[in-house]
């Protein structure tokens, strides 16, 4: 990263203190809470297509341009600081799992390749779901061509459930993104409180293990739990 775009890593040199905090903080709002959110408007379904329908209508009761100013604005921008940051640090990380195979070593390790799939199935979720830009000309002649931009507000329930029927393979690329990104947020939330120095000392840090690991299985079953009602749709 430091040879491929020396302008950036020199910025962050000079400012790592503060840009550590902004990945951290942004890493938990918006980006957390959007996960949290669109986890749980998915998981609707397990009551129901109607229920999930009626979500996504309250939704896209926004209009295109609110729509399009929130997602840019609170998540696709936001996401793309915190992935681009956060491939700096991985560069400038210095990890040995097989000369220190500890757990802590572990954990560091997993908290940035979870974050390397989640941005890599975010990226892949959000054009085959939306096509990535919301122009007719795109979503016509790139986006439908290569398979994106498959969802229709209108009838939600059975565009999500045609993409997860059509393809064991691509069942498991929702199911390991899913648990990726789960882990990457809960394994941070823990990272967040020594960042910010929430829990600072041995002692509190292994109890806070307990809050993050209790929500990360939570939000899991969740998002797990939203594949498993759609698989159910016929």
């Amino acid at each position: 990263m430091s040879r491929d775009f020396p302008f950036l890593a020199s910025i962050f040199g000079r400012h790592e203190f503060i840009i550590r905090r902004i990945h951290s903080l942004i890493g938990l709002v918006p980006i957390g809470g959007f996960l949290c959110f669109h986890l749980a408007t998915n998981a609707s379904i397990l009551d129901g297509r109607e229920m999930f329908q009626t979500r996504v209508d309250i939704i896209h009761r926004l209009g295109p341009s609110t729509l399009f100013v929130l997602e840019w604005g609170t998540i696709f921008l936001p996401m793309l600081f915190h992935g681009l940051i956060g491939m700096i640090i991985v560069t400038r990380g210095k990890r040995n799992l097989i000369l220190y195979p500890y757990g802590e070593n572990w954990r560091y390790t997993l908290q940035r390749w979870t974050g390397g799939i989640a941005m890599a199935f975010i990226l892949y979720h959000v054009f085959q779901m939306h096509g990535w830009i919301r122009l007719p000309w795109w979503i016509e002649h790139v986006a439908k061509p290569f398979g994106g931009a498959v969802f229709v507000p209108e009838t939600a329930t059975d565009s999500v459930a045609h993409v997860l029927h059509s393809s064991t393979v691509i069942l498991a690329i929702y199911v390991v993104g899913v648990l990726s990104a789960v882990y990457h947020l809960a394994n941070g939330l823990w990272t967040m409180g020594i960042t910010w120095g929430v829990w600072t000392t041995p002692h509190s840090q292994r109890w806070a293990n307990i809050p993050c690991a209790l929500f990360g299985i939570g939000l899991l079953v969740v998002g797990w739990g939203a594949l498993f009602g759609f698989l159910t749709i016929k």
